[in-house]
């Protein structure tokens, strides 16, 4: 059996730009673009949802690999890709910006260690708050909706469309900024509640002078930052769940849905 060049290069360029938009989004995707996920994984999942998105799609109308046209498209399909996963991303980088707030406040700031998904010490509360916020996604089915949000993106983004104007580029900026309010919203009760604390030792300062604040306080204020995480736990799913919304409706305007 025989394959002319034409044929070849049209089955190569209709299985190659749908594997660069899903890459770009399994790539830095919340809980499946971590590090410590082995890359013979990764790399067995796109080509497998590459695998099944391709028969749906229409032919590539310039299949030559070698062109510019070529280069451009799939450029053009990693930075789609990067988008949608990005914006996952910072769903849950909300959850360790607000854990590092916590933290900071609280005195437990030193109190740090390694995060095995990006390699960079984390407080432990904001450690706490994305493992948290990881197994929620994993658990409301989040993976299957930004999977979802990709095969809508080549119905509203055709591979051979026109590249993305610059209002798409201001929506990840936009959300962006959801996630600096909603971190500051989940942090905001224990912060109130660490300064009334602090104020509570200002007053017992003045008060009682021969108190040694320095040695008391410290120990009474990550006493207190903890007894405020434990009491004020029962928010996160909420603002968890406002979060996600403005996730999935940021997604959807990115791509156009």
């Amino acid at each position: 059996m025989e394959f002319p060049l034409s044929v070849l290069m049209q089955a190569l360029a209709d299985y190659l730009l749908p594997l660069c938009r899903v890459t770009g989004m399994f790539l830095i995707m919340a809980g499946i673009g971590v590090r410590n996920i082995p890359m013979r994984i990764k790399t067995g999942l796109v080509v497998f949802i590459s695998l099944i998105i391709m028969p749906t799609l229409p032919p590539v109308t310039n299949p030559d690999l070698m062109s510019g046209q070529m280069f451009l498209q799939v450029l053009l399909q990693l930075l789609i890709g990067f988008a949608l996963g990005f914006i996952s991303l910072m769903f849950i980088t909300t959850f360790v910006l607000a854990g590092q707030l916590l933290a900071t406040q609280t005195g437990l700031g030193f109190a740090s260690m390694v995060d095995p998904a990006s390699g960079v010490n984390v407080a432990a509360i904001g450690q706490f708050y994305l493992i948290l916020a990881t197994l929620l996604f994993w658990v409301f089915d989040g993976h299957l909706i930004m999977i979802q949000m990709l095969v809508f993106s080549f119905d509203t983004l055709p591979i051979k469309g026109q590249w993305w104007e610059v209002t798409s580029y201001w929506t990840v900026i936009e959300f962006g900024g959801w996630m600096f309010a909603t971190a500051l919203a989940i942090a905001l009760a224990p912060i109130v509640s660490m300064l009334v604390v602090n104020l509570s030792f200002g007053i017992m300062t003045r008060a009682a002078p021969q108190l040694n604040i320095f040695s008391i306080g410290f120990p009474i204020t990550m006493l207190a930052g903890l007894l405020i995480l434990w009491l004020t736990l029962d928010t996160f799913l909420f603002h968890y769940d406002k979060q996600w919304q403005h996730a999935i409706d940021y997604s959807c305007r990115l791509i156009g849905c």
